[in-house]
């Protein structure tokens, strides 16, 4: 049994949010899919409304430290990726395209995403296709076939709890993005950890003897 980390990059801006519920709900349907597989999952939750300052400076100074540095280094050695986002202009917000900019190059390079959106109507469902999904193939991530949008609507009692797998309603879709997400991760090995470059350095006197 291997155990995947998946981390779910979210948006939202409100406390509660809507985007930080649709992100935990696919988080959790992703590790019942593995378990359903025969896998486990660790999943870690970035909230990038916690960043938006340090973001700003990292856009700024080109440098990422502290707390920003640690969600990008998640991000970056996570097996899966989880990314919410709400819906602001016809598009993902700023502060998940921000997110975006400061990652390490290639940092999502192989790595499969579960993409998701949230807004207040149905409209603007198509933001996940001619927004999103054109965005992590620039970063050479592997898209779920099934990306998830929530509208108001969808958080009712027939959207939200009363649909099955079949996806008919939000709890549906959500099941079928989180088996295909699943199908991708039991499909590849668990990614090893990353060693540290910087943990034994070379002395510079050994460095100047070259």
């Amino acid at each position: 049994m291997s155990t995947r980390r998946i981390v779910v990059v979210q948006a939202g801006l409100g406390q509660p949010s809507s985007t930080r519920l649709l992100g935990d709900r696919l988080g959790a349907a992703t590790t019942d899919a593995l378990l359903e597989r025969g896998d486990e999952a660790e999943v870690v939750t970035v909230d990038l409304r916690e960043h938006a300052h340090a973001l700003a400076d990292a856009l700024l100074t080109g440098f990422a430290t502290g707390a920003l540095r640690q969600a990008l280094d998640e991000v970056r050695d996570a097996d899966a990726v989880i990314a919410v986002t709400p819906v602001f202009q016809a598009s993902y917000s700023g502060l998940f395209k921000t997110f975006m900019d400061v990652l390490d190059d290639g940092a999502l390079r192989g790595t499969p995403v579960l993409m998701a959106a949230t807004a207040g109507t149905a409209r603007h469902s198509l933001v996940l296709e001619h927004a999103m999904r054109p965005m992590f193939a620039y970063l050479k991530a592997v898209t779920v076939p099934t990306a998830v949008f929530a509208a108001s609507e969808d958080w009712g009692t027939g959207g939200a709890g009363g649909a099955t797998s079949s996806g008919s309603g939000l709890s549906g879709r959500i099941a079928i993005a989180a088996g295909e997400l699943a199908d991708l991760l039991t499909g590849r090995p668990a990614r090893v950890e990353r060693p540290d470059e910087f943990a034994d350095p070379v002395p510079f006197e050994q460095l100047l003897g070259h």
